[in-house]
């Protein structure tokens, strides 16, 4: 009986990690709109990719910067990221600062991630993936707001809209990273690029204290070449 019982714990505990392990490498769903897109963008990718000493697949990270309109993609490079292309965003709405609540018809800015669930093939906007807004700190502060993607169809109410071009070879590389095993890949937002001079340049806004600790994530990765860990702590960005 005690043999028995035993067999039953390990068939269990096998079949729970097998669960676990099937829920953290999920690969992203797809549709024939995305496949059909992915096939059309992946040799020219290829190409590119191979000429900056970059692999398909590799992990992926995503910067926004919201006063120039740029979307940077990053690739992973031995043990830091190189960047591979900056893409103009094509419409952003609101202005520079915070989301702060639904309606508010602002772009938020912040630290997010992107989960092989959050990806969406069947998107009203061609393209889409969720940003994960409102993350931790959002909630912390209050901060409501729902659905607020990168996409393509060049249009936005809270989001950030690139043209279909654009979106798909940014869907493309981000869901060969995940389905290569990349657990999620990180967007960082920011309203503009945090040198010392903007940070002086923008020091009257209401919104200074808040971009101040935004410049620390941005600082991060601008001096080690890898995307922070993130965390929130008496609501308050942390990194490591």
């Amino acid at each position: 009986m005690r043999m028995h019982s035993k067999k039953c714990y390990q068939l269990v505990s096998m079949a729970l990690l097998i669960s676990i392990a099937t829920l953290s490498f999920a690969d992203p769903p797809s549709s024939r709109r995305s496949i059909t897109a992915m096939k059309r963008v992946k040799p020219v990718l290829l190409k590119s990719l191979a000429q900056s000493g970059l692999r398909w697949g590799a992990p992926v990270f995503v910067r926004i910067f919201k006063q120039s309109k740029e979307l940077e993609l990053w690739v992973r490079h031995g043990k830091t990221y190189k960047k591979f292309r900056t893409y103009p965003i094509c419409s952003y709405s609101g202005n520079l600062g915070p989301k702060l609540r639904i309606g508010d018809l602002q772009s938020p800015e912040g630290f997010y991630y992107v989960k092989p669930r959050q990806m969406n093939p069947a998107s009203m906007f061609h393209l889409s993936f969720n940003i994960g807004f409102p993350n931790r700190y959002d909630r912390a502060h209050g901060r409501t707001g729902k659905y607020l993607m990168v996409h393509g169809n060049c249009v936005s109410i809270g989001c950030y809209a690139m043209t279909n071009g654009k979106i798909e070879e940014i869907y493309a590389l981000a869901n060969a990273a995940l389905k290569r095993g990349q657990p999620f890949f990180r967007v960082h937002i920011f309203p503009f690029r945090m040198t010392e001079k903007n940070m002086k340049k923008y020091r009257g806004s209401k919104w200074i204290g808040f971009w101040r600790n935004l410049k620390q994530g941005y600082d991060y990765f601008e001096n080690k070449r890898i995307p922070p860990d993130v965390s929130v702590r008496r609501k308050v960005y942390r990194f490591q």
